[in-house]
């Protein structure tokens, strides 16, 4: 596999946000989708920064 993973971190109109696959986001049939951020290089990144935005009061919790 040549492309590593990427991950981002999707808001969904419920107000929670989500860790996912470059590939879920770029596919593009997910109108539920608010906001993003990313991309991050690791899943363990992406839930760093997902817990900021939780701390910043961006996300609610899942």
């Amino acid at each position: 596999m040549n492309n590593p993973q990427t991950w981002y971190i999707v808001k969904r109109s419920t107000n929670h946000c989500e860790i996912v696959p470059r590939d879920q986001v770029e596919a593009g049939n997910d109108l539920d989708i608010l906001e993003r951020w990313g991309p991050f290089a690791s899943q363990d990144e992406a839930l760093s920064r997902r817990v900021g935005l939780i701390r910043a009061g961006k996300c609610q919790p899942v």
